[in-house]
């Protein structure tokens, strides 16, 4: 016999499996005995009372062994003979993207700019070390996206879109663990995500897909409004090549060059919102303390603690965004007359601080002009103001939360985990009106709502822009293809239909689903396979 149960217990019993055994053992009124595994389905923290209490969904096995696995692998077929597909990308979308190709008997061609998993971490590192960014190798692009450096979050409200435990659980097959499909908050971090990401690539190329990295996607081969394939270039060679076949875009929220390619192409795209701010920084021992309600912070049983604001200001949303619990802030510039900031935890999330995005809806009809680049283009200003004010390097210039409110500037910063280091400046001053004005009333509510949260012991670190695609690559609903030009699927973050590794990965499949409709139903032009 086995039995679903919930349990509400402490976080000293949720920690231990012996523990939990006994409750559950007390709950069913039945001899521990006969309890032969119990299996955790899921697991969420409520902190909302002082006492804070762990709740459980667990299976209990009574008298049997568990016969029913966390999750079930996909048995992914050889394509080395399939109809070619071009991935332009890849990230969450353009990886699942391939994966989902690969189930449907096509055969994936990915295409990346920038360096593998691996490789692209030494590029990483001489951001902070020489203050160089390299542009096509960064927080940003390379394998994995922007999401395998910066964080590896899994939490998505997109639950509509398609089937987040089907994502989870390929994560799960290629090496993820398994506490994923637990968590009501899910996090691989950025120390175990890049193995995950190497292995999904090398599922592509054992099933007979192929993964080009150093391989730049150039021009959109049209034929009788149909995308037949695509011209790119090896960045390491500058050998130039064409591959063939319907088109799955799926470029990430920064590759501005491509945005600017499609709008000269006359491939419709149209400008779209965005959140800007800051990354603030507070000591993780602080945020435990306010969100565990006590003054030892969380203690031996309990994960670095997690918030979560929002409000409206002025007409306009002001909330936090990505949140680190114990992690770092990171350069996420993709080029190298820019500051942009991003946070990420490691899997432990042990760091001794915590941040998130601080950041206002920005719309596109808040920004002048009727170009569909024109919020890029406002983007790009305020990431090039911030690395002027940070002294034409990697420095990032930064306040203190209190003396930001109050409109003061900083004459010295607290220790901050930001590698390439801090510059004090006035945000307060040099920060577009529409969100500094936002983030100072914003801040003065969340610091009514959790007193002690308004600190100078918290840091504000410019700019929070790659909030979220600046263009939406418009396409029809129904077939997810472009609205005019046939065998084109915009996909993910970069074409403003996600936001975050699971919702980008949905997208991915969904994408490779209408792309095999697509070639299962249409007569295409001669040249296109």
């Amino acid at each position: 016999m086995n039995k679903d149960i919930q349990l509400r217990v402490l976080p000293q019993v949720a920690a231990s499996t012996a523990s939990i055994k006994a409750a559950v053992a007390q709950e069913l009124a039945i001899d521990q005995r006969t309890i032969t595994a119990i299996r955790v389905l899921r697991r969420s923290i409520d902190a909302r009372q002082r006492t804070i209490f762990v709740n459980l969904m667990v299976r209990v096995y009574v008298n049997e062994t568990p016969q029913d696995a966390p999750f079930t692998p996909i048995d992914y077929p050889d394509v080395s003979e399939g109809k070619p597909v071009v991935v332009v990308g890849e990230g969450p979308g353009g990886l699942f993207a391939a994966l989902r190709l690969i189930e449907l008997g096509l055969r994936p061609i990915v295409l990346e700019r920038g360096k593998d998993v691996r490789e692209r971490k030494k590029d990483l590192a001489l951001i902070t070390r020489q203050q160089r960014v390299d542009g096509e190798s960064n927080y940003c692009f390379g394998e994995g996206g922007a999401g395998a450096y910066s964080d590896g979050k899994l939490y998505t409200r997109s639950k509509k879109r398609g089937n987040i435990n089907r994502i989870l659980s390929i994560f799960c097959q290629h090496g993820a663990s398994t506490d994923i499909l637990v968590d009501a908050h899910p996090h691989i971090g950025t120390d175990k995500l890049p193995a995950v990401i190497e292995a999904m690539r090398l599922t592509i190329i054992r099933q007979g897909g192929a993964v080009y990295h150093q391989t730049k996607m150039t021009r959109l081969l049209l034929e009788d409004d149909h995308v037949v394939g695509v011209e790119a270039v090896r960045l390491d060679t500058g050998e130039e090549r064409i591959y063939r076949g319907p088109v799955i875009l799926a470029t990430g929220h920064s590759a501005r060059d491509v945005y600017r390619l499609l709008h000269e192409s006359k491939v419709e795209i149209e400008a779209k919102g965005i959140a800007v701010g800051v990354r603030l920084e507070h000591p993780s021992m602080l945020i435990d303390q306010l969100q565990y309600h006590n003054k030892q912070g969380r203690g031996k049983y309990l994960p670095a603690a997690e918030y979560s604001f929002v409000t409206q200001v002025d007409g306009r949303g002001v909330y936090s965004f990505c949140m680190c619990p114990g992690g770092f802030v990171i350069p996420a510039a993709t080029g190298n007359e820019q500051v942009v900031v991003n946070g990420m935890s490691p899997s432990n999330r042990a760091g001794q601080w915590s941040n998130s995005g601080m950041v206002v809806e920005t719309r596109a009809e808040d920004i002048e002009g009727d170009s569909p680049l024109r919020v890029m283009e406002w983007q790009a200003k305020v990431e090039r103001d911030c690395w002027l004010q940070g002294g034409m390097k990697q420095q990032a210039p930064a306040q203190r939360m209190a003396d930001f409110v109050n409109k003061r500037l900083s004459y010295d910063l607290p220790k901050s985990s930001y590698a390439p280091g801090l510059v004090s400046s006035p945000l307060h001053f040099w920060l577009p009106e529409v969100v500094s004005q936002r983030l100072q009333k914003g801040f003065l509510q969340f610091g009514k709502s959790s007193h002690g949260f308004l600190t100078n012991e918290a840091t504000m670190i410019g700019v929070e822009t790659r909030t979220s695609s600046p263009v939406r690559i418009v396409r029809d609903s129904a077939t997810l293809m472009h609205v005019r030009v046939q065998g084109l699927f915009p996909c993910g973050e970069g074409a403003g239909y996600a936001g975050g590794i699971v919702s980008a990965a949905i997208d991915g499949e969904r994408c490779a689903e209408m792309c095999h409709d697509y070639l299962h139903s249409t007569v295409l032009p001669s040249h296109s396979i």
